[in-house]
């Protein structure tokens, strides 16, 4: 097998220079050499058995349709130590070396990453300082594949030694095919995943509620009864009863989630993943949709305020009505059609605020959230349907149902806001700062907590003689989240609400930042440093438009950010985030903001912080053209959305990546995750390892 050399990486060789001239260096350096070698000779022949203390493990993770990694994996055994690619000057100890086949269906990214953590310290064998591993050792080969049939061969060269003896230089062989490949693998610390996953848990959760609470509106509360006088109607059958029963649930769940599932399928069989996503990120962060979903909420809190109905046309609920009274499983699919249509003036407002939400995480969010509030939904219906008699225990319709509609209606007022604000901060037209979202939100939920208590009447509420201790226990909580919102005003963090409030630094009475500004040192270069220096790294680009929370200085440029951080001698902390990602405010309110984080970040980090979703134009000679899909990125959003999928295979945020300045990775990125200790172990450990090179 021929193996050509990979010149991403080169092992130690004793120039031929120091050969050449017999003087008391290069004599030192030859007598060393031998030593070594005789020892490494002596070492071997004392061993009547083989040795073996490394063993190596190569698999492939498939990342993305054609972005794949190596892994090599080597257990080292106790007291043995495995030397890293990169040994320091003086050390002649052979190197860990990796060598690929050439093979022209496969280009490499990048080099070969040491995941392990490398010790540092005097290596009594070679003499000299030392960088190797013990216990285990990690190697990853980022690989772009063109031919999906091909293999990737290559093998490894390796040494290992303990304080008393080496193993001579040994090599170990790989082939692996594309069919091992493990699928859609992407190395995040197993914390991340457990956040992601978490995360889909919540908002599944919230949708499940959403879905009982969906029950007790005007529109559908009065259609339990109805919908079970449907099914008792066969009341001679109990098996045909039931079953019919069971499909009108069913039927729910299909009607509410099926659509959903379609679009997104017609999408993906056409543009593939980034078109679906593209289209969920269109719709997560353009104004158009945006406004659009604020005016719809504003027009359904109206409705529900009492100023007008909002009714399906009647035909069509009739049409669905008349094909229901036939009975049978095609009459219990139209009943649930029916309920579906006489509950939509209700429950859309409900499912908007749900899909909107779910399509800023995966492509496949919206169906799973909509799969949960379907089946929330449908349940009681179904269980009424199953055991007519608990019908009697349901409180009568009334007043009450009409007060629902109406804390629904404050409800839509306060979530629609948010879609206003997402418009505002993306295209930066400075309508709905800090303090206007919160102004609204408090005379909102004022106004709520007064109609709970009976002080506001609106259109169609009953007479109200005395409230019911559940009504004042929810108007007790009204005027706490109020009182919780007004420091706010002034600069409070309110980290309950991070993730739906715009940012602290559009906040106009923000006296805290106005202190920390005025008093700060923080400046983006040094005293000492050269005017080149400061001219570039004083002056961030797009610095008028983007900020950093908590007074943090930082540039919203890869490559301004890249160049400073070398002048600076510091590591990157580079931040994919977005401003209309809800995870990454809440990531920077409740992590970000301790003071351990804040002191890292500030004292030794360069933070280059790109927004995926900023809308503001490039500058014709800034255009970038797409490897992926070979369109012009021509928006500051646009150009470094595609820099984190091209370069990381990921669309999501927060993103958080550690680099050195050669743009290799400290740590393997992490996602969200609210585990502050854990993002304090991620910047030290980076720094640590950065200080190391």
């Amino acid at each position: 097998m021929k193996i050509q050399k990979s010149n991403n990486h080169t092992h130690s060789e004793i120039p031929k220079e120091k050969c050449s001239s017999p003087t008391n260096t290069n004599i030192f350096q030859m007598t060393k050499f031998l030593v070594f070698i005789w020892f490494l000779s002596f070492s071997a022949i004392i061993n009547a058995q083989v040795l073996e203390p490394v063993r190596w493990t190569f698999s492939l993770e498939k990342q993305s349709d054609s972005i794949y990694q190596v892994v090599g994996k080597a257990s080292i055994d106790k007291g043995w130590h495995l030397y890293s690619q990169h040994l320091p000057e003086g050390n002649i100890a052979l190197p860990t070396r990796f060598e690929f086949k050439k093979n022209p269906a496969v280009e490499f990214i990048g080099t070969v990453e040491e995941i392990s953590e490398v010790i540092e310290k005097e290596d009594p064998v070679a003499g000299a300082p030392s960088r190797f591993f013990a216990n285990e050792a990690v190697f990853v080969q980022k690989l772009k594949i063109k031919d999906q049939t091909t293999t990737i061969k290559g093998f490894v060269e390796f040494m290992a030694c303990d304080d008393e003896q080496c193993i001579p230089p040994s090599e170990h062989e790989f082939e692996l095919a594309l069919n091992q490949a493990s699928s859609a693998t992407i190395r995040e610390s197993k914390s991340s995943e457990i956040a992601k996953s978490s995360t889909l848990w919540a908002i599944i959760l919230e949708a499940i509620l959403w879905g009982f609470a969906a029950l007790l509106t005007p529109c559908v509360f009065p259609m339990v009864p109805m919908t079970v006088s449907f099914f008792i109607k066969d009341s001679g059958n109990k098996i045909r009863q039931r079953f019919n029963a069971g499909f009108f649930g069913i039927s729910i769940v299909f009607l509410y989630t099926i659509p959903i599932a379609a679009i997104i399928l017609i999408t993906f069989f056409f543009g593939g993943e980034s078109v679906t996503a593209d289209i969920f990120n269109w719709l997560s962060t353009h104004w158009l949709p945006n406004i659009l979903f604020f005016l719809i909420f504003m027009f359904f809190a109206a409705s529900f305020f009492g100023a007008f109905e909002i009714v399906l046309p009647n035909w069509m609920v009739s049409r669905a009505d008349a094909k229901a009274d036939k009975g049978g499983l095609m009459g219990s699919f139209f009943m649930a059609l029916t309920l579906v249509l006489v509950s939509f003036s209700c429950t859309g407002p409900i499912v908007g605020t749900i899909i909107v939400k779910s399509t800023q995480g995966e492509i496949w969010e919206p169906v799973i959230t909509m799969l949960a509030f379907s089946l929330a939904f449908a349940l009681p219906f179904t269980l009424f349907a199953f055991f007519p008699s608990w019908l009697k225990n349901l409180p009568k319709s009334g007043g009450w149902l009409n007060s629902v509609k109406v804390i629904l209606g404050f409800i839509e007022v306060a979530l629609g806001l948010k879609f206003l604000s997402v418009a505002d901060q993306v295209y930066h037209w400075g309508i709905l700062d800090r303090e206007v979202y919160l102004a609204i939100w408090i005379v909102t939920f004022t106004l709520l907590g007064f109609y709970l208590l009976g002080k506001l009447k609106l259109k169609h509420d009953s007479d109200l003689t005395h409230i019911g201790v559940p009504r004042l226990f929810l108007a007790i909580a009204t005027f706490s989240f109020v009182l919780y919102m007004i420091p706010g005003l002034w600069g409070a963090p309110l980290k309950m609400l991070s993730g739906y409030l715009p940012p602290q630094h559009t906040l106009d009475f923000d006296i805290q930042r106005i202190i920390r500004e005025n008093t700060s040192s923080v400046v983006y270069s040094s005293p000492s440093s050269n005017p080149e220096t400061k001219e570039l790294c004083d002056k961030p680009k797009y610095g008028d438009i983007l900020h950093l929370p908590h007074g943090l200085k930082g540039y919203f440029d890869y490559q301004q950010g890249l160049e400073c951080a070398k002048k600076l001698g510091k590591p990157v902390f580079l931040d994919f985030t977005g401003h209309g990602c809800v995870n990454c405010r809440e990531m920077e309110a409740n992590v970000w903001s301790n003071p351990k984080v804040l002191q890292l970040l500030r004292d030794h980090y360069v933070i280059i912080a790109l927004y995926v979703d900023d809308k503001t134009p490039l500058p014709e000679s800034e255009w970038v053209v797409s490897q992926r899909d070979g369109k012009e990125k021509k928006t500051i959003g646009k150009k470094w959305a595609d820099f984190q999928i091209t370069r990381y295979n990921l669309n999501a945020q927060p993103y958080y990546v550690l680099l050195d300045h050669e743009e290799n990775l400290l740590m393997p990125p992490r996602a969200y995750n609210l585990n502050v200790e854990a993002f304090i172990d991620f910047l030290e450990e980076g720094l640590k390892k950065f200080k190391k090179k």
